[in-house]
């Protein structure tokens, strides 16, 4: 029996097992979610939306447990006080917006015809999410999914190995129907083999560039729907009529928050020449501050990486730019906490360039390259000389620069004078090797629905 393991980054202990599920019983619990979803999609949508809104409350009331438990599965301090504010506010606005979205759309209503086009949900949902935002990342999906009249089956990281246990406990205790939201633990095998065999309309997977191909190629030939969000390198760009400090202070912020460890954190900075001198020197300044320590202490402002091999990648990341020619400015004698394992200093680079792998390959990590450019046109070329497209953020005064250049970056999401934030009211997605699809939104209800259309003939002659 394969078990899978929760190794906590704050001691190196084993902070969490579950047994993998057979691919027998995993098989039953598709069923299950099979049987129960035409029930729990003939329910009126208000009582849908209803019991997945009494579900988020029921977990916000689990915060004293929720947050000490993130800590030691993936290392965030607790002073930030878990997800709750981005999952309530994503919850609340597909809430809020489910009616609209999922209304029919009325081409002719007459003595003779009715003609429309309605939503209809899928089917069974499978959502695989990632550690590092483990209860954001998955209601982006679980909520607009649940609503729209799916079932929905949520398997967690083995990081984060409770998430999706404790989500389905707060919502079933709510009132959601048992089979409608259920957990499973399973290996990468049995993932791929249910996949394979069809059990899924729609499958939704946050992770590694590798994991999405995997899930394609499990996929392929049973023409499941697949929503993809994978790798990042994320760009911002500082135009010399950008506000210097409220750059810094978001840039630095979206860098190295949650240890680096974002899906739209910032991992390469070009600045005009006229501002990098400055924004290098305040840059610094700002990292240094940090407090890095055990994330149960209120005092930690900076955690460990989610797993010492993490940390690995970065260290050797900065490791072949330096050995290449960056400068890491950030003093490690600030940092004497910096084990060599999970917990890591951040850090600044400044003499990098594309030919190194730190600033193509992602890092997500609490480190972050910073280039001079001289045109918009070259921070242009630069952004785009990359393999991911998730967001990119853009400093200036000139709404309509940043419209311009936008238009000329390959990304899912242009950012003005902001990073690393998730709107609900816009959709998330990707380009490139970062992935397909999309979720939240009214488009986020469209891909977790299907069109049907309906031509209802009144008359017979």
């Amino acid at each position: 029996m394969t078990v899978i393991q929760c190794i906590s980054p704050i001691d190196g202990s084993v902070y969490a097992e579950r047994p993998a599920m057979s691919l027998e019983a995993a098989a039953e619990v598709v069923a299950r979610a099979r049987k129960a979803q035409k029930a729990w999609a003939r329910r009126p949508l208000e009582e849908r939306v209803q019991l997945v809104l009494k579900g988020v409350a029921r977990l916000n009331e689990m915060a004293d447990e929720v947050v000490p438990e993130i800590a030691w599965q993936m290392g965030r301090p607790v002073r930030y006080g878990g997800e709750f504010k981005g999952f309530n506010e994503r919850s609340n606005y597909v809430a809020a917006i489910a009616a609209d979205a999922l209304a029919p759309i009325e081409v002719e209503s007459s003595a003779s015809f009715e003609r429309r086009i309605e939503r209809e949900a899928h089917g069974v949902v499978f959502v695989i999410a990632p550690w590092n935002y483990p209860y954001m990342t998955a209601i982006n999906t679980v909520a607009p999914a649940l609503m729209a009249g799916n079932t929905v089956i949520i398997k967690h990281a083995s990081q984060t190995l409770l998430v999706g246990e404790r989500m389905v406990r707060a919502f079933v205790e709510a009132g959601v129907p048992d089979d409608v939201f259920q957990n499973v633990f399973l290996d990468h095998a049995t993932t791929s083999a249910l996949i394979a065999a069809g059990s899924f309309n729609f499958i939704n997977f946050t992770g590694s560039v590798e994991g999405g191909r995997s899930i394609e190629r499990a996929a392929a030939g049973t023409f499941a729907g697949v929503g993809l969000e994978l790798g990042g390198k994320d760009p911002g760009y500082v135009m010399e009529d950008a506000d210097l400090d409220a750059a810094v202070d978001t840039l630095m912020d979206g860098a190295t928050y949650n240890s680096g460890q974002c899906c739209c954190g910032i991992e390469r900075i070009y600045v005009n020449e006229k501002l990098y001198d400055a924004f290098v020197e305040k840059s610094v300044a700002w990292v240094s501050n940090y407090k890095l320590g055990n994330p149960l202490d209120p005092e930690t402002t900076l955690g460990p990486m989610a797993n010492k091999r993490f940390a690995a990648t970065v260290r050797a990341q900065v490791a072949d730019a330096v050995s290449k020619g960056a400068k890491a400015l950030v003093d490690p004698k600030l940092f004497p906490q910096d084990d060599g394992g999970a917990y890591l200093m951040p850090q600044v680079l400044v003499d990098v360039d594309h030919s190194m792998e730190f600033m193509r390959e992602e890092t997500f990590g609490p480190a972050v390259g910073i280039m001079k450019v001289k045109s918009d046109d070259e921070a242009i070329e630069l952004m785009n000389d990359s393999k991911y497209g998730l967001t990119a953020s853009l400093w200036t005064q000139d709404p309509a620069r940043a419209a311009r250049i936008g238009r000329e970056v390959e990304t899912g999401t242009v950012f003005m004078n902001r990073a690393d934030y998730l709107d609900p009211a816009l959709v998330w997605t990707g380009c490139k090797e970062t992935g397909r699809g999309g979720s939240l939104s009214v488009l986020g209800f469209h891909n977790l629905t299907r069109p049907k259309s309906y031509h209802l003939k009144k008359v017979t002659k």
